[in-house]
């Protein structure tokens, strides 16, 4: 009997350890298969990107498209490189998929901020309110759009601030887009003592914007009294200039007004107070 049991005893254990030789043979195969699928799967992904890239550039495709479908095919493809490397590792790739689905309630909810940024991608991408270069003020934020990616927007700053705005709020806000047009019309507000000469200070406004070459003389520019301030007679100017002059023309035409005025006698006012001290 001692010796049945010992020989029962013996070949359980034999199966045993073949049971687990056989796992362990058979699980490490899937790592190492796992492994070499995500090495193959890295390299292939970043072929596909050149390639993309390659006929984006080909096809001269906006610097917005462009970046847009380059985040897009990243993601997509290493959402797909995920699932391969899942399968190999023995979960079913429908078992995966349907307990993706069943937690797309929950998944959605959690992530409906970044689905509204995807819409808003997308949506920014079918109706252009800007594109790659362009000058923007939105969301409380200004500067030069440098990327439109899948889910966000970035930015430079004039002082050269990189700023992430979310595409979700950038397509539903407003947004005041600067270089969409090919000219912008420069305005000023410029004071004159009372007493001073109005017609003169026309003439000589005149004179400063006839002579630069970068104010268009179509449209024409404008001047006019605008009103009558506490202590100033104050001209509004208005004038067209190429986009990529506006700021150029609006500094220069400050220091030439300032400096002119002085040299014609024409007295650029600040607000001042009397005060009267009565003695009882």
């Amino acid at each position: 009997m001692k010796e049945l049991f010992n020989a029962t005893s013996s070949i359980s254990w034999d199966v045993f350890l073949n049971k687990v030789i056989d796992l362990g043979t058979s699980f490490g195969s899937r790592i190492i298969g796992a492994v070499i699928i995500f090495i193959i799967g890295r390299w292939i992904i970043r072929k596909i990107n050149r390639l993309v890239v390659t006929i984006l550039e080909k096809r001269h495709a906006e610097a917005s498209l462009s970046s847009f479908v380059k985040s897009f095919f990243k993601i997509t493809l290493n959402l797909l490189l995920v699932i391969v490397i899942v399968s190999k590792l023995g979960v079913e790739a429908s078992s995966f998929i349907a307990l993706f689905a069943s937690a797309g309630v929950a998944i959605g909810m959690a992530l409906s901020g970044t689905l509204q940024n995807f819409a808003g991608g997308v949506m920014i991408l079918l109706f252009k309110p800007f594109k790659v270069g362009d000058f923007i003020e939105a969301q409380g934020q200004s500067g030069t759009v440098k990327e439109i990616q899948i889910f966000n927007t970035i930015i430079s700053t004039a002082d050269n601030k990189i700023i992430i705005i979310p595409n979700g709020g950038l397509s539903t806000g407003i947004t005041k887009n600067y270089s969409k047009e090919a000219i912008r019309r420069v305005d000023w507000e410029f004071g004159i003592a009372y007493g001073d000469n109005y017609d003169q200070a026309k003439a000589v406004l005149d004179k400063l914007i006839a002579a630069d070459q970068r104010i268009l003389k179509d449209p024409a520019h404008f001047i006019a009294l605008t009103s009558l301030g506490e202590s100033s007679v104050n001209i509004v100017v208005r004038a067209w200039v190429n986009a990529a002059d506006y700021w150029g023309v609006f500094f220069d035409m400050n220091e030439n007004v300032y400096k002119t005025f002085s040299q014609e006698g024409i007295n650029i006012p600040f607000p001042q107070m009397d005060v009267h001290l009565i003695q009882k």
